[in-house]
Parts: structure tokens; sequence; C-alpha cells
């Protein structure tokens, strides 16, 4: 007897695929929904609940669909649960999932709250967190990601599919490490535009408009990150290869030791990281 292989019709490859729950469908929740249905997953395997009835409408508008305005059966058959919720309503949040989620893998993206919390919230062990940051919107992000041991290899892989759609990621091994990782990358992006702000206003004061600082600024930034990207070096061998000694570049870079900017920089992050950990203090179990 032979045994032929029939290709997978689009019916049979969608029924292959998990449905993914959104609780909230803010900005980071369309990001992740936007990548994973550029990436072919379907609108019809998507449940989203969000409150907010403009966020409702925009979901329609921009991915075909139907929100619900609030948690309910339809929750039911999803295998992933994905909690796009801010810290201060993610528990109240959970008590009206919770009954309707026990079969999911949980994965979180709010800032803060350790899956300690989420775990007792939802009362299950398979509790994944990771925080990404809104260059997912343009599939751009970077996030890092902490399981709980209960996750299995296969349930990290659909993770990882996941966030697969919204831009690069990493693993790391301890929870608390992710309140460092929304110091650096979560709240990284404003970090990038206030000085993208500075230099526009800078560019302006010199005599430029206001449009061609901003063009020059933003793709400084851009060309010197896919140059950092590409490069084996570390970024102080980068930046001494731009900075001749009595240059322009020296002159700018010691008005800003001068003016403590990197101390200041870093005192910053802390100040992100230290909030990140209150977060989690403020509004977990």
């Amino acid at each position: 007897m032979t045994t032929t292989h029939t290709p997978d019709t689009p019916q049979a490859a969608h029924a292959s695929l998990p449905t993914i729950a959104f609780i909230g469908g803010g900005n980071m929740a369309s990001a992740i929904i936007g990548g994973l249905i550029r990436q072919g997953h379907p609108a019809s395997q998507i449940e989203v609940v969000e409150p907010y009835a403009p966020t409702r409408e925009a979901l329609l508008k921009n991915f075909g669909l139907t929100a619900q305005p609030e948690a309910g059966p339809a929750l039911q058959r999803a295998s992933i649960v994905v909690w796009a919720v801010k810290p201060q309503t993610f528990k109240d949040a959970a008590a009206q999932a919770q009954a309707h989620t026990q079969q999911a893998l949980h994965l979180s993206v709010a800032a803060g709250i350790r899956s300690d919390s989420i775990a007792q919230w939802l009362g299950t062990e398979r509790i994944v967190r990771t925080m990404p940051n809104t260059p997912a919107l343009v599939g751009k992000g970077m996030s890092a990601i902490y399981a709980r041991p209960a996750v299995t290899p296969a349930e990290r892989q659909s993770v990882e599919a996941i966030m697969d759609s919204t831009g690069e990621f990493l693993w790391v091994e301890s929870e608390t490490q992710l309140d460092a990782v929304t110091a650096l990358s979560g709240s990284g992006p404003a970090y990038v535009f206030y000085f993208l702000e500075a230099m526009t206003r800078a560019g302006v004061g010199m005599g430029l408009s206001d449009a061609q600082a901003h063009k020059l600024a933003v793709g400084t930034f851009v060309g010197a990150s896919e140059l950092a990207r590409r490069s084996d070096e570390p970024p102080a061998v980068l930046r001494e290869r731009v900075t001749s000694k009595g240059g322009t570049t020296y002159a700018a870079l010691q008005s800003m030791e001068a003016s403590g900017v990197s101390q200041a920089f870093e005192a910053a992050m802390r100040a992100a990281e230290k909030r990140a950990n209150e977060l989690g203090n403020e509004f977990g179990a």
C-alpha cells in the first residue's frame, strides 16, 4: 500500500494553530496581535477581552477582531492567554477570567507583577512572564522571557512563536532579572525618544528646521544601532573610533562627562528598576 502526503489545506493548517486569548487589547496586545496575523495566525483564533469601547473599535478596524467587554465562556477555547493589562488592574481582571482559563498557559506582559501573584490569582503554575517594549509595534521589539518550572519545553516553544512575531527575545533564568530588563529594554525606548527630542531641539537651535533636525537625529540612532548590532566590538570601541582628541565629538563628550550625563543616566535606570520592584509589592498578592 502506498502512502502519499497531502499538503495541508489552509483550514487544516489553521486547525493546528492554538487559539490565543488576550486580556487587554491596548498597544502591547495590538503589537502582538498584529505580528501574529502578519505571520499567518487567523483572526478567528484570537479572542480579546477589552472593557474600553474605543479600544474595541480600534481592534475591529485594524484586525477585524470583535473584542468582548468582559471575560466569558469564549475564553475556554484558548490554549494560551496573554495578560496585557495594567499592573493595578491585573488582580481584578484575573478574578473575572480565572474560571474560564484553567486549561490555558498564561503569558503576562504586565510590568512588575510577579509570577507568584499571578499563580495565586489564577490557580495554576503554568505561568510565563515577558517584558516586551513598544518597538514591537513595528516588529522590532526586544523582549526577555521567564518561565516557572511547571512550564513544559513545548509550552516554551509556543511562547517563543508568539514573541517571535514582535521582534527579538531572550530567556532569563531568574525572575528577579525582569526588573532590570524592565529598566533597560522595557522602558528603554522612552530614553531613546528623550534623546531624540533633545537632539532635535538642539538642531533647531543651531539653525536647522524641525523636520531636518528630526530626520538627522532619527537616522543617526538607526544607523548607530545597526552598526552596534553588526559589530563584534563593544560600544566603547565604536565610540572611540569617532572621537578624535580635540575634535567636535570629543568636545561634545567632554561636555556630557562634565555634566554627569552618564551617572545621571545610570541613576535613572536604577530608579526604573526600583519602581518595577515596587509595582510587584504594591499590586501583587
